[in-house]
């Protein structure tokens, strides 16, 4: 049995310590808003909180951090159900355990803080992509990689 979870076991092992370590020396060392440039109109170390969900929705909703824990929580069950079921697709598993722990480093946030801690910012020039953080990234490649994975499916079978 643990050598199925072997493979999310060392992937959660690796980004949700990265992840909290980030976020706790972002947290020590700036100032909430503070903002350094790093590489000039394209991309800054810059210390927000997100009070919402992606992109801040639900920022202002009272019940937020009860709802999105919970929705986060449902997630990772389902997350973990899929992951059991899965059979020699290491993509697939990789993909999962990248979301997996993404999704955990970020409700640790949410219960210990009742916001997340973001502070990378790419932009070009004033154009700003919302910030985000280790955990994020962990969940955007991993989505990325299943909708690869489902890609490529589906081209081996129209052949």
């Amino acid at each position: 049995m643990v050598q199925r979870y072997r493979l999310l076991m060392l992937v959660f092992a690796i980004i949700v310590p990265v992840d909290q370590l980030t976020k706790i020396y972002i947290d020590s060392t700036m100032q909430l808003h503070q903002s350094y440039t790093v590489v000039e109109h394209f991309f800054n170390i810059s210390y927000v909180l997100n009070t919402g969900a992606a992109f801040g929705i639900l920022a202002d909703n009272t019940l937020r951090v009860p709802l999105l824990s919970g929705v986060a929580l449902l997630a990772l069950f389902i997350i973990l159900w899929i992951f059991k079921r899965v059979d020699g697709r290491h993509l697939q598993r990789f993909a999962l355990a990248l979301v997996f722990s993404g999704a955990i480093g970020n409700l640790i946030d949410r219960l210990r803080l009742g916001a997340v801690i973001d502070f990378l910012d790419v932009h070009w020039y004033q154009y700003h992509w919302p910030a985000f953080n280790v955990a994020d990234s962990a969940i955007t490649v991993g989505v990325a990689l299943l909708v690869l994975d489902l890609w490529n499916d589906e081209r081996r079978r129209v052949k």
